[in-house]
């Protein structure tokens, strides 16, 4: 699956999930953009990006980043605008709302003993910052662009103290369908399952092992099947085995 001639923009493109996609973009061609909160972090994964576009020999490809806080929208313009005209093409083809947080340790956070605080930076970053990470890139968008939203199945599936982190995933997971049903974009949400993040307390599958789930999710992936939708491992491992 190749990415050449395509730009990706990545948010929480330095960590976990975010930051193993963009480097599997690059590996597969493509010009990926990422954006996160600490300046720092960005310039060291965008240097990163430009060894393995070397080490891959990609050509005509590049690697930026911006210091990007998804609850700011002026920001997330800021990066897409970078985006839509970094590399050899114009506009932007793939789209990863992967900026997220999780205030508290994995499961350790009922709704009934919530903080206020907590629920309102889970909801502007988890939930706000992907519909700003979406309705920003639009007008960016090349034809057949698609927007991946990374999401997990305590989103659809509740458990005992998840609390305003999990209302926040299932609103990412809503903004998604909406932004599905009313644009000509292909976007839908990704469900690697449990991946050893700083989200989820460390345990579950290495984020490079799932990465390629996204190169699938912006190549391969019947876009029927895609748009609105909610696709899993299963799905992933079915229509690459």
């Amino acid at each position: 699956m190749e990415l050449q001639e395509t730009t990706a923009v990545v948010t929480g493109g330095t960590r976990g999930i975010g930051r193993a996609v963009a480097l599997a973009f690059a590996e597969a061609g493509a010009t990926v953009v990422i954006g996160a909160r600490d300046g720092a972090d960005v310039s060291e994964t965008v240097a990163a990006l430009e060894d393995r576009l070397e080490s891959a020999d990609r050509s005509g490809a590049a690697a930026a980043g911006l210091r990007t806080d998804v609850r700011d929208e002026y920001d997330v313009e800021r990066l897409v605008e970078t985006a839509s005209r970094t590399g050899d093409s114009s506009g932007i083809d793939v789209v990863v709302a992967a900026a997220g947080v999780y205030h508290g340790d994995a499961g350790e956070t009922p709704t009934d003993e919530e903080s206020y605080t907590a629920l309102d930076d889970h909801w502007q970053i988890n939930g706000r910052g992907v519909f700003a990470t979406i309705r920003e890139s639009l007008p960016h968008l090349n034809d057949g662009a698609r927007v991946l939203v990374p999401t997990g199945a305590i989103a659809r599936d509740p458990k005992p103290g998840y609390g305003s982190y999990a209302i926040s995933k299932a609103t990412a997971e809503a903004v998604a369908r909406g932004f599905a049903a009313d644009t000509q974009y292909t976007v839908g949400c990704l469900d690697p399952g449990q991946v050893a993040t700083a989200l989820s307390g460390g345990g579950g599958r290495d984020p490079e092992d799932v990465a390629g789930m996204f190169v699938w999710g912006a190549t391969d992936a019947d876009r029927d099947v895609l748009d609105g939708n909610v696709l899993g491992l299963a799905e992933w491992k079915r229509a690459t085995r």
